[in-house]
Formats: structure tokens, C-alpha cells, sequence
């Protein structure tokens, strides 16, 4: 190992091309012998000032001028630094071996401080962050890209805008064609409604349906018990009403659920945490846990919901405003997505005056404007008496990256509450609701231009 140490450390004084490729990647605590330190530690400190390679006369004197070492260290490193030379090492081989080399002393140094951790003798950090520290050392790579070159990556440019983007599907029709076919990965997408009107009723039926499509599936409930979570869940799986779910004969209940572990490749896993007690640090926890023990790693995380979540950047307190607190919330959900490269569903309430609304607004959102400021697809769902008598509800369309959000500006879904449900309505209702509102919505020009001739007949 002290081989390719020493061969690294040439190559920083002896190879721009290596060190500017490297040099970010390395750290001084990856050197074991204390010569190497400061022979990287001068390296790096140039270049970090001068933005240039230091050289072996110029190093000299930076170690010579220090005053923690001794005369024998300093002896030492001279003898090293006179023995480097430039060498014609292959650069593509030498630029893996240091890859490797970077890994491996990742990997050791994690492992003495998961020890530390575990024998108790680290007062900053429990045993829950393990798991993220080898992570994170498992993780380590020379990554050199900082940015898209607009002249230089236009093929990789053109490749993604024809490259089919992975998406979790919807099984409700208008919420595909709004979505453009369904969530993509490192979103943010929130449903916006009153007490009782159905964000859990939403978020069940969602993940029942993911889970059905052979995808693995996580749901967070900061609100409910992880049992009430699943039952019902189990009322839209089972095709159950949920008051008679504790009827069934434990024989037809086991085998009700081993048929759909049958026809779906997937997994749902519920964790419940304490009302405004978890962050998305606690949410990073988990991923990590459930990744090293159950190899489990989902395509959706639904959390349920996002105003009774908690700030890892800030404790709710009278000094942090409502919307500097949720926005934080909302950006850090955000960023979990990108991070873990999932779509992330979750819900907010309805302010006073939204709530029995029967249009919704963005303006109606609780607490903070920061929340739609932040989420990719953001939608009203709304009820009243007219709609629950037709055992229905109306989406609105509030905010949309995927789309254009007047198109199916609004439209309604069917709900079955007693088996926590949705499903398609026919075209009719839709019509009704263009009817009712008077605002239409289209899907095309055509059926905007068919509109038209027709409102002008009636009128003729």
C-alpha cells in the first residue's frame, strides 16, 4: 500500500494532467505515514492557492519553513521527494489505481469509526448513523463532471431529450394525461385538501396501485398507526369495505393477500414516526437501514403528510415563521428525492377559508406559500356535498412542471370511501363538471375547436 502511496505522491508533483483530475478526490486522512501527510498537505495547499502544481524545490521550502516538524521528519521527506521522478505510467491505469486506493481508505476509515460508534466512545454520532457512514464510503468515485458544457455535450444533450424518462405510472386516466404518463424520479408532488376530503385516501389508493405495477414501495405516516395505514390499503387490495375487513376468516384473509403477493413483484413497506418528530435525516436513515437489511429499495416514497413532518435545518419554535419552516421542509423533501431518485407524494391542508371550497386555490395553501413555490405537481382535491352525493371528486390543477396546467385544467374522479378507492369516471361527468363550472377543458384543439362550433349554434 505504501507503494502506491509514494506513487501517487510522485505523480502530484510530476503530473498536471493526474493532479487536476485527482486532487479534488483525495484526502490528507487517507495517508497513513506522517511524511505523506505533509507532503500532501503542501501539494494541495499550492494548489489550492496558486491554482498551479507545486514543485519538488518549492515544497522543500514551504516544509522547511513549518515549525511542527522535526529535523528527522523533515530529513525524512527530503530524501522522499528527491527520489520522485517522472515516470510514463499509464494514465488511465493510474487514474483507477488511485480510485481504488481513494475507496479502499475510505472503507478502513469508516470501519474504525463505525467501531468507535459502536463501543460508545463517539459523543457526536449514535449508532443510527453507521449505516450512512459506509455508505458513503462505499460510495466514493472520481466523478470529474462539474457542469454541462452546452458546446461540447450536445450529444449527450440530444440523447436525453430522446431517451424514454422512467415514470411511476398513475391508474387513473387525467391524472396520466396531466403527468404526461405518470411522476418521474427526483420529484416533488403534493395534494392539496381539507380535513376529510381524502390526502390519505389519495396516497393509499396510489401506493396500492404502485405496488400492483411490480414496484417497491414506501410509505412514511407521521399521522396514523402503520396498521391503520395498512388496512386500508388492504380495503383497496381486497376489494374490501374497510368496516368489514375484521369479518373476514383469518383462512380468506391470508389467502386474499398471498394472491396479490402472487401477481406482483413489488414490496410495501409502512414506517410510522411520532407526529413532527422526523426530518429527512431520519427519512435518509431509513433508506439506508432498509437498503443493508432487507435489500430494499423503492421507485415511490409517499409521506403522510408534509406539515407535521419536522426541519432538520430548523426546531420548530417562535423564532422560525410558518413559512420559512415548511418551505424548509418542502425543499428538504426535495432534495431526498434527488438524492434517492424517486418521486416523493405527499399532501398539505387547506386553509380556513379553502376548506369546503368548491374551487381551490394555490393562494388556499396552509401555513406557507413556499410549499407550492417548491413542488414540481402540486393539485386541489376538492368535495362538496354535490360531488359526494355522486360519489365523486374534482381535481384542479394548481401547479405543473410536466404539463400545460390549463390543460385538463380540472376533472373528476370517482371515490369509493368504504374501500378507499378511486377510479375513472365516464366522459359524461367530465362534461357535467365543464357544464357546472363553465370554464372548459381540453384535450386537444380539436376538442377545443368542436367546443367552440358548438357553444356558437346554441347561441346561433
Amino acid at each position: 500500500m505504501e507503494r502506491v502511496e509514494l506513487l501517487i505522491l510522485n505523480n502530484l508533483l510530476n503530473n498536471e494532467t493526474y493532479i487536476r483530475k485527482v486532487i479534488p478526490f483525495i484526502k490528507e486522512e487517507y495517508f497513513k505515514e506522517q511524511r505523506e501527510k505533509i507532503i500532501f498537505q503542501e501539494i494541495f495547499s499550492f494548489m489550492e492557492k496558486y491554482s498551479k502544481p507545486v514543485t519538488p524545490e518549492a515544497l522543500l521550502i514551504e516544509v522547511e519553513n513549518r515549525d511542527d516538524i522535526t529535523q528527522d521528519v523533515y530529513t525524512n521527506i527530503l530524501q522522499c521527494v528527491n527520489s520522485f521522478e517522472e515516470n510514463d505510467t499509464n494514465p488511465d491505469w493510474l487514474i483507477d489505481t488511485t480510485e481504488k486506493w481513494c475507496r479502499d481508505s475510505a472503507i478502513y476509515l469508516a470501519l474504525m469509526d463505525a467501531i468507535q460508534i459502536a463501543d460508545g466512545k463517539d459523543d457526536d454520532r449514535g449508532r443510527d448513523a453507521i449505516p450512512s457512514i459506509l455508505s458513503d464510503a462505499l460510495s466514493v468515485s472520481f466523478n470529474s463532471r462539474v457542469g454541462h458544457d452546452y458546446l461540447e455535450d450536445y450529444d449527450d444533450r440530444y440523447e436525453y431529450y430522446h431517451r424514454k424518462e422512467s415514470k411511476i405510472p398513475f391508474d387513473l386516466e387525467y391524472f396520466n394525461k396531466i403527468t404526461k404518463g405518470g411522476l418521474p424520479n427526483k420529484t416533488l408532488n403534493i395534494a392539496l385538501a381539507g380535513t376529510g376530503v381524502g390526502k390519505s385516501l389519495f396516497m393509499c389508493h396510489m401506493a396500492a396501485a404502485s405496488l400492483t405495477q411490480g414496484k417497491n414501495v414506501l410509505y412514511i405516516t407521521c399521522e396514523m398507526a402503520e396498521e391503520k395505514i395498512a388496512e386500508r390499503i388492504d380495503a383497496n387490495l381486497l376489494n374490501v369495505n374497510i368496516q368489514h375487513i375484521t369479518d373476514l376468516p383469518k383462512s380468506m384473509f391470508e389467502s386474499k393477500v398471498n394472491s396479490i403477493a402472487k401477481k406482483t413483484q413489488g414490496s410495501l413497506i409502512i414506517k410510522e414516526y411520532p407526529t413532527a418528530s422526523a426530518h429527512v435525516g431520519h427519512f435518509r436513515a431509513l433508506l439506508n437501514e432498509l437498503a443493508i437489511k432487507k435489500s430494499f429499495r423503492p421507485d415511490i416514497v409517499f409521506i403522510d403528510y408534509l406539515n407535521i413532518c419536522a426541519s432538520s435545518r430548523y426546531r420548530a419554535s417562535g423564532s422560525v415563521n410558518s413559512y420559512s419552516y415548511i418551505k424548509a421542509i418542502a425543499e428538504e423533501l426535495r432534495g431526498l428525492a434527488v438524492e434517492a431518485e424517486v418521486p416523493i407524494v405527499s399532501a398539505t391542508q387547506t386553509t380556513r377559508s379553502g376548506y369546503g371550497s368548491s374551487d381551490v386555490d394555490i393562494t388556499d395553501t396552509s401555513e406557507s406559500f413556499g410549499l407550492p413555490a417548491t413542488a414540481d405537481l402540486m393539485f386541489a382535491l376538492i368535495s362538496t356535498e354535490e360531488l359526494e352525493q355522486l360519489g365523486q371528486l374534482m381535481v384542479k390543477q394548481l401547479k405543473n412542471r410536466y404539463n400545460d396546467p390549463t390543460i385538463n385544467k380540472r376533472f373528476i374522479v370517482g371515490i369509493d370511501r368504504a374501500k378507499m378507492r378511486l377510479y375513472d369516471c365516464e366522459q359524461t361527468a367530465q362534461n357535467d363538471m365543464i357544464d357546472n363550472m363553465g370554464t372548459p377543458s381540453y384535450n386537444n384543439d380539436e376538442e377545443q375547436s368542436n367546443f367552440k362550433n358548438k357553444f356558437a349554434a346554441i347561441n346561433f
